[in-house]
């Protein structure tokens, strides 16, 4: 079988340097070419040095490339609305990394981005790439988002409470994410600065950060529609019956998903067509520490229900029993008994934990993962396999480094 010829645009960044790593050791994947406008001519390795003796590519100029099956586009937000026409000439399915195409309106983009979109008539058939959250749709996919990193992991915390219809939406959810150093680039900056940046705890965006937005739309796509459910929720019936009337929400691989007609899984796949904004404040802080790779998110979900451990563990495993990339941590004693982002640098895995407050009905949900993995390029290559029907794990199984 012919591989699929992959090729980046904007490769020297962070995001574009890791893309490199994965998609060089990906057994369906021939990286044909890397372009970037100022680092044209010069070896890859010369910019991302971890590549050195294992390749010997050049960075070729934007206005080089050729065709390919598949475009990746590392761009910095807005130029990717501005081209996107031009690359859809080079390529029949493209996946861009930045922000670009992550939100399903006009509107929303003018409301956080305060600009206008430059390609609105694209929105509707962008996918979110969360695999977790849409991998039916994408398999038959032409145009792909990326996700915001602290976004990746305050919904993939939060999710599975949401498509349980167990959150209480008169009340805001509260989210705080830490985030290191990486995540603001690779162009430095005065916030970069070494001996301003380190040793730093740093709010830098307490309020209106825009990732705000894609929990907004994607948080509000899982809430359920069967009526029966959210009465019975909202009627506040006991627990024991309230969690057994949540359908099981299976995870599917993605060859499961491609057998399937309609792009559904026989429990009804929540991410809808019908695009449902988030009724609920959301309440959501950003504070930079001092780490290169990895995001810690903490949510203060109220709940309207009185759940006990039990029952929250089995909201949290039936979402997520089957995920690739998630693992639960949630251990009674030790340093790593709730996710910890340190460890997770260089793997595609999510981490997500949970603590009961049983008197304020409170949910803390933990989660982390590592930025420029989970929270970008490495999302984007399983978001990748996902398109091609190929198993969602390939090119993504290293584990992470301890003690790092």
């Amino acid at each position: 079988m012919s591989l699929v010829r992959v090729a980046i645009i904007g490769g020297s960044g962070y995001t574009g340097g890791e893309l490199i790593r994965l998609l060089l050791f990906h057994p369906q994947v021939e990286l044909t070419q890397v372009a970037s406008s100022s680092h044209a001519g010069h070896f890859v390795h010369s910019t991302h040095p971890n590549l050195r003796k294992i390749t010997a590519m050049r960075f070729c100029h934007p206005d080089d490339l050729t065709t390919c099956d598949v475009l990746f586009l590392c761009l910095p937000h807005g130029l990717s609305g501005e081209t996107i026409e031009r690359y859809r000439l080079l390529a029949p399915r493209i996946i861009d990394l930045a922000a670009d195409f992550r939100l399903r309106s006009p509107e929303l983009y003018q409301q956080w981005y305060g600009h206008e979109h430059q390609a609105p008539h694209l929105l509707s058939e962008a996918i979110y790439g969360l695999p977790e959250l849409h991998r039916g749709e994408l398999s038959e996919a032409k145009l792909v988002s990326g996700t915001g990193c602290m976004a990746t992991a305050a919904i993939l915390g939060l999710a599975p409470l949401y498509r349980a219809g167990v959150v209480n939406q008169n009340v805001p959810v509260v989210v705080e994410a830490k985030v290191g150093s990486s995540a603001a680039g690779a162009t430095p900056g005065t916030g970069s600065h070494h001996p301003d940046r380190s040793g730093a705890v740093r709010s830098f965006e307490p309020t209106g950060h825009r990732h705000t937005a894609e929990l907004v739309q994607e948080l509000g796509q899982l809430w359920p529609t069967d009526v029966g459910k959210a009465d019975a929720v909202a009627a506040g019936v006991g627990k024991a019956d309230a969690i057994n009337r949540v359908p099981t929400i299976r995870a599917m691989n993605c060859q499961e998903v491609n057998k399937l007609t309609d792009g559904h899984d026989e429990s009804g796949d929540f991410a809808n067509s019908s695009h449902k904004l988030l009724r609920q404040t959301v309440a959501f802080s950003a504070t930079a520490i001092e780490l290169v790779r990895g995001v810690l998110v903490t949510g203060h979900v109220f709940i309207n229900e009185r759940l006990d451990e039990r029952a929250l563990w089995r909201i949290y495993r039936e979402a997520y029993q089957r995920e690739p990339f998630i693992r639960l941590v949630k251990e009674r004693s030790g340093v790593y008994r709730y996710p910890e982002p340190k460890i997770l640098a260089g793997s595609n895995f999510c981490d997500v934990g949970f603590a009961l407050d049983v008197e304020q009905q409170r949910v803390v949900v933990m989660s982390a993962l590592d930025n420029l993995m989970k929270g970008a390029a490495g999302n984007g290559v399983q978001a990748l396999n996902c398109m091609f029907g190929w198993d969602e794990t390939l090119g993504l199984t290293f584990p992470g480094l301890h003690p790092v």
